[in-house]
């Protein structure tokens, strides 16, 4: 029963991202990686501009949920996106201004189909050992 419910999880989740990549693709972002993972963690989506490149971590519910999507990025959870973020672009040697966002997608209730998406932009700043890069 736990396997059923992270496959839902994980699918509802797969099913906010590409929400989220046709949106930033409408903004004129180019979707670089989905689901970038590393021996620290993973990104949802990892997409770029002429002059961004954005981390997002996309939290997907349920139309009218007691708590807000983005509650759920902690700054334990931050940190682990800022680290994996700095290890893609060393690896992929990026000279452009990382953004760190965050979309919120709702789904109709008990469907699959798009309620809203609430996408906030520099949600969360480098600070500490990574505010360098």
């Amino acid at each position: 029963m736990i396997t059923d419910n992270r496959t839902q999880k994980r699918k509802t989740g797969d099913i906010g991202e590409e929400y989220t990549c046709n949106y930033l693709k409408k903004q004129g972002f180019k979707i670089l990686c989905r689901n970038y993972s590393c021996r620290v963690g993973e990104i949802d989506i990892v997409a770029a501009d002429k002059t961004h490149i954005l981390f997002v971590e996309v939290k997907t519910r349920h139309q009218n949920p007691l708590v807000r999507p983005c509650l759920a990025v902690t700054k334990q959870k931050q940190a682990r996106i800022m680290k994996v973020a700095y290890l893609y672009l060393k690896q992929h040697n990026v000279r452009l201004q990382p953004r760190f966002d965050i979309s919120e997608v709702y789904l109709k209730s008990n469907t699959t189909n798009l309620y809203r998406i609430n996408y906030i932009k520099g949600a969360f700043i480098q600070e500490g050992d990574y505010a360098a890069f």
